[in-house]
């Protein structure tokens, strides 16, 4: 059995720790450390960072673990630990504004089309921060912008999977021939297909609203982190960063 690299026994022991504490101390955990959208009162500028540590529930924690000692460790042996951690944490960080920039995006498209019927967009947040809303709210701005302005602000995103699909994204570029297997598909495919293809299913199921992975994904995170750690791998490539300099 392949031997797990420092940097990454580390990120998988820090998650182990959160999911603990989140067994313990559930709201409270979620409360502080998710990543709560800028508008929400519990909202904090350190969720960028803490969210990739928290998790939903068994199986998403352990799925992303896996995830990450099976593509990262490469990484690590590659580029080193301390450029590893960076490129994890960027990869999460971006994965985190994309998908807050989607956020922003359907709430204040709610927000504005209140505002043209008359509402007022201060009583309009605080509300919402509150956990309530008005269903007259439907009959001035839709249905479909008035759900999503709600789920923008009152669902926390969580999980390493941003920063999992930047670090996906890297051993497809490094290691582009390597076969991996699609759940439920028994047939062994490249890197170079296999990648490209499920972010381009996040990317649809973000756009469409239809899901094939299932439901409470935030599709958006996952794009953004596999954005993210194409650039900064591109541009390691690119330039031949000496991996001496991150020890």
């Amino acid at each position: 059995m392949r031997s797990i690299t420092e940097t990454v026994k580390h990120l998988i022991i820090i998650n182990g720790l959160f999911f603990l504490a989140t067994l313990l101390y559930g709201d409270v955990m979620y409360g502080l450390f998710s990543l709560w959208f800028v508008e929400h009162p519990s909202f904090g500028f350190w969720q960028v960072i803490t969210h990739m540590f928290m998790h939903g529930g068994l199986s998403h924690i352990f799925f992303n673990m896996y995830a990450l000692w099976a593509f990262g460790g490469a990484l690590e042996h590659m580029w080193g630990g301390k450029k590893f951690l960076f490129f994890y944490l960027s990869a999460g960080i971006g994965a985190a504004l994309i998908h807050t920039g989607v956020n922003y995006i359907y709430f204040y498209r709610g927000i504005q089309a209140l505002e043209a019927g008359g509402y007022a967009a201060e009583q309009v947040i605080t509300l919402l921060g509150q956990g309530q809303f008005s269903p007259a709210w439907y009959d001035v701005a839709g249905q479909d912008t008035v759900q999503a302005m709600i789920e923008a602000i009152s669902t926390p995103a969580v999980g390493a999977s941003g920063a999992i699909y930047g670090v996906l994204v890297a051993f497809g570029m490094a290691f582009p021939n390597s076969e991996l297997f699609l759940m439920f598909v028994p047939v062994p495919i490249k890197a170079k297909y296999f990648i490209p293809v499920l972010i381009g299913l996040h990317l649809f199921s973000g756009i469409t609203g239809y899901s094939i992975f299932g439901s409470g994904i935030a599709h958006f995170a996952h794009v953004g982190g596999a954005l993210f750690g194409f650039l900064m791998a591109w541009y390691w490539k690119k330039n031949s960063f000496d991996r001496n300099r991150w020890y």
